[in-house]
């Protein structure tokens, strides 16, 4: 929980300051990875004959479907949803991978294409599941705690 200092607020009620240099780092983080799986998406797309073409695809092929089975499991410790959301990635690719040549129908363009879809479909899922969560409120013979 973040006060209006933008001090952390532990669960015993210490504040503590979060200074140093490493406090932006994880947003710094993201947004270099998603740039750099935007980057790969179309350039792989574009056909482009670029060197980074191949190793930007991969990231994108492995972060897009990772990030979704991430949002999915959000009640594991963080060490456990990543190595779940990486092992479900390269599940789905395979996947992608193996109907696709099952339909001799494989294309780099067709396989970016189709593990997009699957990453916002799953991603569609988990916001429609948590909206609906949300509406329903606690489940019967769950107090809600009083916030002061």
């Amino acid at each position: 929980m973040r006060s209006s200092t933008g001090n952390r607020t532990t669960a015993d009620g210490e504040g503590r300051e979060q200074a140093g240099p490493g406090r932006d780092l994880p947003p710094l983080l993201a947004g270099a990875a998603t740039g750099t799986a935007a980057c790969g998406a179309l350039l792989a797309l574009m056909d482009s004959g670029s060197p980074l073409r191949g190793p930007c695809a991969l990231f994108f092929l492995l972060a897009a479907p990772a990030l979704a089975i991430a949002l999915a499991l959000r009640g594991l410790d963080p060490f456990g949803r990543l190595v779940t959301a990486l092992a479900g990635a390269v599940a789905v690719d395979m996947l992608v991978a193996q109907a696709m040549l099952t339909v001799h129908r494989w294309s780099v363009t067709g396989g970016i294409v189709a593990v997009t879809v699957l990453s916002l479909l799953l991603l569609l899922a988990v916001q429609v599941r948590r909206r609906a969560s949300s509406r329903e409120g606690p489940p019967k013979g769950v107090k809600q705690a009083k916030v002061s």
